[in-house]
């Protein structure tokens, strides 16, 4: 064989064991009950938080928040985040968390809110005006 054919060959096993290694690490999208079954696996789930259920407090622990998470399926999991609660979590349409699930419980590495529409009103006024036409 001639160098650059070893060269080639080379790189191509170097670039299929880079792309194997990246393929461990990636993370899905997943319901409450799928990420169940993959116990200790990092996952993304897509939820609501279930009205009046955070627990939070500042001044005893800043790093500490625990709240119910509700899914598109209607599953419930309680979620743990060990770090500040985000600012108008209670206003956000849907939540986007990273993390693993632990003994029943969602191990939070970080949370990703997704914030109303701004243009809702808009909408519904302008399909108003619609209609008035």
């Amino acid at each position: 064989m001639k160098k650059t054919e070893i060269l080639i060959l080379v790189l191509i096993a170097v670039s299929i064991a880079v792309l194997v290694s990246f393929m461990g690490n990636l993370t899905t999208y997943e319901t409450i009950a799928s990420a169940k079954q993959k116990e200790g696996k990092s996952v993304k789930l897509v939820v609501k938080m279930k009205p009046n259920s955070i627990e939070y407090d500042a001044v005893k622990n800043p790093n500490f928040l625990k709240f119910s998470a509700v899914d598109t399926l209607g599953n419930v999991v309680d979620v743990i985040y060990h770090d500040a609660k985000p600012t108008d979590m209670e206003k956000s349409e849907r939540i986007v968390l990273n993390g693993k699930m632990q003994g029943g419980q969602f191990e939070c590495k970080s949370i990703l809110l997704k914030c109303p529409s701004k243009y809702k009103d808009d909408l519904d006024a302008a399909s108003k005006n619609i209609e008035k036409s």
